[in-house]
């Protein structure tokens, strides 16, 4: 199968996924289900959709969502979201969700920057950004995730003790990202350069990413900082 049919097949069958909520318009917030209604689960993710009060926890630019699905399964008491605008990306994690009965997972498919009409203030305990584009163009430094415009949305979005994770191959980005939080006047909570060149501190970040395993085969080092509001 071609690259262009396999990618139609991905769209037309994510289209029927329940574990997926899309929204089809930027400038149209609403989200849709598999059965194109409207719905809003904006505050109310946790007992909405999964039918519990436990915490939630996102991660955006989720690509494949594999960070997603292994936080799911080894915190089955904690519910995920993975975020990301390509639905053929979402596709490989919400499949894979449904296959393996993993019932704390969603996947949202929408732009970041709409991200306030999605989800509540004080809603969410961690948010992941893992291997996000670095947009290495300084002109394009406000599309970094990491930049004030964002921080300035998640600071909404988190609830006063939870945290921010960033995981990233790109050590331009990484610094740019320690530099901004300070500045934004977060408190850094953790912040290594090539964690894998010594113990990891933290058991989650022995977790792989497609994209993530391909960076390492090609011998880049990855970097990680946490930080809160």
């Amino acid at each position: 199968m071609s690259g262009r049919k396999a990618k139609r097949k991905k769209i037309a069958e994510v289209n029927t996924f329940p574990n997926v909520f899309q929204c089809f318009e930027f400038k149209k917030p609403i989200l849709q289900n598999n059965q194109n209604e409207e719905v809003s689960y904006k505050g109310k993710w946790c007992n909405g959709f999964f039918g519990n009060n436990n915490a939630l926890v996102l991660e955006l630019a989720c690509g494949k969502g594999d960070y997603t699905i292994a936080l799911a399964k080894k915190y089955p008491t904690q519910n995920f979201v993975g975020v990301d605008i390509k639905g053929p990306r979402i596709h490989h994690g919400a499949k894979r969700a449904l296959e393996d009965g993993i019932n704390n997972v969603a996947f949202a498919r929408l732009k970041i920057e709409n991200i306030l009409h999605f989800f509540g203030a004080n809603e969410v305990t961690q948010i992941w950004i893992t291997f996000p584009d670095p947009f290495p163009k300084d002109s394009h430094e406000k599309h970094r995730l990491t930049y004030k415009t964002f921080l300035e949305k998640y600071k909404q979005l988190l609830q006063p003790s939870g945290f921010i994770h960033l995981k990233t191959d790109d050590l331009d980005l990484a610094r740019f990202s320690k530099q901004s939080v300070e500045e934004f006047g977060c408190k850094i909570l953790y912040y290594k350069e090539n964690i894998y060149a010594t113990d990891l501190d933290f058991e989650d970040l022995n977790i792989q990413t497609f994209y993530e395993k391909q960076h390492l085969a090609k011998g880049r080092t990855i970097n990680y900082l946490r930080f809160g509001f």
